[in-house]
């Protein structure tokens, strides 16, 4: 019940805001047979930010949103990750693949890009969402990279069926944005920030009492006096969405040993679980845990 709850954050607002105008004023340009240039959103944000979840949440949660779906001729937006290798190519065969409309042979990167815009359109799409964006521009020459922009905003300025953009990804994404200034003005960037150790302690024991509360294992006394949230931050490597993973853990724990309440033994459990490291390099067992790389998989000491 837990890893179902959405934990809502001024960030998803933000996003949320920002779509749902963008949206709204696509459907009106469309009742009225304006075309107007489209514009983009960019969700950025770490390995463990919560990306996936804000952007999976907005989908299915926006009113009236037309999701694709088989036998259905329209609908408002399509999504997909980038496929890796990433090319103009690849990426191009994978919209249409999203889009119902496989390649049957094989053909050039311009053939398959004007079949994107054409079953675009065909299918009233709206927007086209494109998650782990950042890789569509590794690796690639200047010619390269300037041909993934120029295709970009082909999308959004098409003089038929403009499309708007969600791109989502890691901070390489910006590498993309402000490559070029044309891209970078028809973007509306929202970043999910890191945590603050300091900042956003009290938040953060606000959502582990919310999460605890719910099912019944209130915070121990021994919890509420320690440095615990401190801690959570640190082993969440200041991103919201592992902080979250990491505090359902911790109540997993407490819920299979039986406890009454939760306390920093069961958050160290956990942890240990995810990442096989040893307790001294446990950040919830460990003195000097903020020198503790956290990412790292069975950590053992003198392996710095």
């Amino acid at each position: 019940m837990l890893r179902t709850h959405f934990a809502h954050h001024p960030i998803y607002e933000q996003l949320e805001g920002q779509f749902e105008r963008l949206l709204s004023n696509r459907r009106v340009e469309v009742d009225i047979g304006k075309a107007r240039e489209a514009r983009a959103i960019a969700l950025i944000g770490a390995s463990g930010s919560g990306k996936s979840t804000a952007i999976n949440r907005l989908l299915t949660k926006t009113p009236d949103l037309i999701l694709p779906e088989e036998g259905q001729d329209y609908c408002d937006i399509v999504s997909l990750i980038i496929p890796s290798p990433a090319t103009l190519k690849s990426v191009g065969r994978a919209i249409l693949e999203a889009l119902g409309r496989p390649l049957r042979r094989e053909r050039t990167t311009d053939a398959i890009w004007e079949l994107v815009k054409a079953f675009l359109q065909e299918r009233k799409v709206l927007f086209l969402h494109l998650d782990e964006a950042q890789d569509i521009a590794r690796h690639q020459t200047p010619k390269e990279m300037q041909s993934v922009i120029n295709t970009l905003k082909s999308l959004m300025q098409s003089p038929s069926w403009p499309v708007g953009l969600i791109l989502s990804g890691t901070p390489g994404l910006k590498d993309l944005l402000n490559y070029d200034p044309q891209l970078a003005r028809r973007v509306f960037p929202i970043e999910l920030p890191r945590l603050s150790p300091l900042g956003d302690i009290s938040e953060v024991r606000t959502l582990v009492g919310f999460y605890s509360k719910e099912v019944g294992i209130p915070w121990g006394p021994e919890t509420i006096a320690s440095d615990v949230a401190t801690r959570l931050v640190h082993a969440a490597d200041r991103e919201f969405g592992l902080l979250i993973e990491i505090t359902i853990d911790g109540i997993e724990e407490a819920l299979h040993s039986g406890a009454s309440s939760l306390a920093i033994e069961h958050f160290a459990m956990a942890f240990s679980r995810r990442s096989g490291c040893i307790a001294g390099l446990n950040p919830f067992l460990a003195d000097d845990f903020e020198r503790i790389d956290v990412r790292k998989l069975l950590g053992r000491e003198g392996e710095e």
